[in-house]
């Protein structure tokens, strides 16, 4: 039999983890090395369906003779070719079952990092999922106290939520950046994240909630001594007083220009509402309520 053929590689593998009258016990190591030779090939030939099938089957094999870590290469092997296939949906699946794997060998960056790259492929296809995969892979290096190497995880997922239209989840997700960062003394990050979500906030016309998470950071003395601090003062300061020239001003200022791309662009098209309803608002919040008792 010629190794070049993957099929009969893969035909007498089958065979060998069946159990019949005279085989009373599945040969997973032996099936194993057949299947990622089949694999190999089938991946040289071009022939993606069946490669991906070989390495969920060689990486079944690692799991059986108790090598979590072959098996979570192999899934990944199988989840690349699933996205060369187009099934998003495995792509999923097979990201997710070596995360899984490299948690059994106790190696969170790793089981993050197969999370991250399914996240990646997935971010057109299926960006609710590449989300759910983000915020999976952040829970996991944030329970291992591995903060800062989800920085670019919590970047990918505000990038989605932006694309999505989703202001206020991209703007809370920033916020646990924000905290992610305090964690692990990123003073920097911390206040750009900070100032980020006020922008993300304008941008979506929440000036109320944008002055609120202001304020509410306000309470930590890192970003109050900070330039992102001074500068989404002025820029709140611009929108109280319906001074465009002023918001426009700073919103090109070099703070905003070390923020992230994509918040970048958003600055730019600053103000977005109609500042004359924004002041009319503010206005009416100040007004006392009627008193029904009072004649006068």
């Amino acid at each position: 039999m010629s190794k070049s053929d993957p099929n009969k590689l893969m035909s007498k593998a089958d065979k060998l983890t069946k159990l019949s009258l005279t085989r009373w016990s599945a040969d997973w190591k032996a099936a194993t090395t057949l299947y990622e030779q089949a694999a190999v090939q089938y991946r040289l030939s071009k022939d993606y369906e069946k490669a991906k099938e070989a390495f969920e089957k060689a990486s079944k094999g690692q799991e059986m003779i108790s090598s979590p870590w072959d098996a979570a290469k192999h899934m990944e092997s199988a989840a690349t070719l699933a996205k060369e296939l187009g099934h998003w949906n495995e792509v999923s699946d097979d990201y997710r079952k070596a995360s899984e794997l490299y948690i059994e060998c106790g190696r969170s960056q790793p089981a993050a990092d197969a999370l991250a790259k399914g996240a990646a492929a997935l971010e057109d296809a299926l960006p609710e999922e590449a989300i759910k995969m983000c915020t999976d892979a952040c829970d996991i290096l944030e329970e291992d106290g591995k903060e800062q190497m989800a920085f670019d995880l919590y970047r990918s997922a505000t990038s989605i939520y932006i694309k999505l239209e989703k202001y206020e989840d991209a703007a809370t997700f920033l916020l646990r950046w924000g905290l992610a960062a305090d964690q692990c003394k990123a003073v920097n990050s911390q206040c750009k994240a900070y100032l980020s979500a006020i922008i993300v906030y304008l941008y979506a016309h929440d000036f109320k909630q944008a002055e609120k998470c202001h304020n509410d950071c306000s309470q930590i003395d890192a970003y109050v001594n900070s330039d992102q601090y001074r500068c989404a003062s002025k820029l709140l300061s611009a929108y109280a007083e319906a001074d465009i020239e002023e918001i426009k001003r700073v919103a090109q200022s070099s703070t905003i220009k070390n923020l992230d791309h994509v918040i970048i662009r958003l600055a730019k098209k600053l103000p977005t509402a109609d500042l004359s309803l924004l002041q009319a608002e503010a206005v009416k919040d100040e007004e006392p309520p009627l008193d029904e008792n009072d004649l006068t």
